[in-house]
């Protein structure tokens, strides 16, 4: 069979989607473009009403070509097949497959089942009292300079959240804080080094309530960084996404403690008015945000900050906003991702009043995207002339006059473009680049150090 996958969303739905394809390579099916794939798996985001109203504009579009061939069939997993689960095989009835978050280990059975009988559809929407382990389906080192290469991997240490943010739908939508077995993200963590991976992702909802709920086995994130940190074969670790609520000291103090953590963390401070964030059930304030973010750079003077951040909030004043820019002007961060504010079903924030005006939220997030591109653009044209570290991915997607190139990131995090470089060469090795030139979110470099695997 031939399959395509769409996904939409978070880091974790992009993991998902990567395991997801190589478990069925295993079983003999072959990843395709959209024109000829028989099969097509939509991995959805519900955090906010755009990505979702997307998965149902794509399942229109699908349906032209899917035609009624029984053999030729749809499966929607992540967030929004939680949300909407069986309706789907209602409103459209090429959709043969929905699973939410905790039904994706046993998604690949139910494809290959389904592929062989016509008739039936599957429902895997029922949410698990533990985290349930997927079976082996490593990435393999790529090569090839068309495709981004394996070199960096993510790896789940847990499942859904126990925040209940009020304007936060993943509490509803993937279920209660379920965390990994360590034993069984360590033997992830070496096998991927093994295999060549040296960058990789720790994911979770809220990283740093790791081991805090009935699954823990009386391991902190932070003794969990210790320990993959320690793995020899990795060069580079980095977590996402920490609740600022939840940062320990110790893990603050661990980007100090260790060389391979990467001096780069997106720390999501949402909103820079008390009021907002009380609103928001954050269970932090500005003062707060502001102790961490000192004792971050006091632990590692070299740290980029990224964020997200809402506007147009239920109740959010002008003065509120303004105390958001503040905020972004005292931090500075390297970079954010900013949204307007929508109501989400089932959410708290849903049955707050009085709205904000969407005429006024919409200038907001203007006036805040324009600050932090400002704020961005400084952060990048103070690397010109600097000497960074590049861990190469595969071919730059904005290649030189001649046509060559290869793409990586540096420590922060930040994308460095090389021209005139051969990609196949490079994968999977870190070189020094001295950075010539800073693009709007991209650097512009020249090697000028021999390549390398550690």
């Amino acid at each position: 069979m031939k399959f395509h996958v769409i996904t939409f969303g978070c880091q974790m739905n992009a993991h998902d989607s990567q395991w997801l394809t190589r478990a069925m390579e295993q079983r003999g099916w072959e990843e395709s473009a959209e024109d000829q794939a028989q099969v097509f798996i939509l991995n959805t985001c519900s955090v906010r009403e755009k990505p979702e109203q997307k998965v149902y504009s794509c399942l229109g579009r699908l349906a032209r070509h899917l035609g009624r061939s029984p053999e030729r069939f749809a499966a929607v997993g992540g967030c929004v097949a939680q949300q909407v689960g069986r309706e789907f095989f209602e409103r459209f009835p090429a959709v043969r497959l929905v699973f939410g978050a905790d039904g994706v280990a046993r998604a690949p059975e139910a494809l290959t089942r389904l592929a062989q009988e016509p008739g039936t559809r599957i429902s895997l929407l029922d949410f698990l009292p533990t985290y349930e382990e997927r079976e082996v389906a490593l990435p393999q080192v790529e090569t090839r300079p068309d495709r981004a290469s394996p070199v960096s991997a993510f790896v789940n240490i847990m499942q859904g959240c126990d925040n209940f943010c009020t304007y936060c739908i993943v509490p509803f939508v993937r279920g209660r804080q379920k965390s990994r077995a360590p034993a069984d993200i360590l033997a992830e963590c070496r096998a991927l080094a093994e295999n060549g991976v040296r960058e990789i992702t720790l994911l979770g909802q809220n990283v740093n309530s790791y081991g805090l709920d009935d699954c823990g086995q009386g391991l902190s994130f932070a003794q969990l960084l210790d320990q993959v940190a320690g793995i020899q074969e990795i060069s580079r670790l980095r977590f996402t996404t920490s609740h600022p609520k939840d940062l320990a000291p110790e893990v603050v103090a661990a980007f100090a403690r260790h060389e391979n953590l990467c001096p780069q963390l997106h720390l999501p401070l949402q909103a820079g008015s008390d009021a907002v964030l009380k609103r928001m059930g954050r269970r932090y304030d500005r003062e707060r945000y502001f102790s961490l973010v000192r004792d971050l750079r006091a632990a590692r003077p070299d740290l980029a900050l990224t964020t997200d951040l809402i506007v147009g909030f239920p109740s959010e004043t002008e003065e509120d906003f303004l105390q958001t820019l503040e905020m972004m002007e005292a931090v500075r961060f390297a970079g954010a991702f900013s949204f307007k504010y929508c109501d989400r079903p089932g959410t708290a924030a849903a049955r707050m009043d009085p709205k904000v005006p969407e005429e006024v939220a919409a200038d907001r997030l203007s006036r805040l995207q324009k600050l932090q591109d400002g704020i961005t653009e400084g952060y990048l044209g103070e690397q010109v002339g600097r000497e960074v570290l590049v861990l190469f991915e595969g071919g730059s997607r904005k290649p030189g006059e001649d046509g060559g190139g290869a793409m990586g990131r540096d420590p922060w995090g930040r994308v460095v473009n090389v021209p005139g470089e051969d990609p196949a060469g490079l994968i999977g090795r870190q070189a020094l680049v001295r950075i010539l030139e800073a693009k709007k979110h991209s650097l512009l470099g020249k090697r000028v150090g021999a390549p390398c695997w550690k």
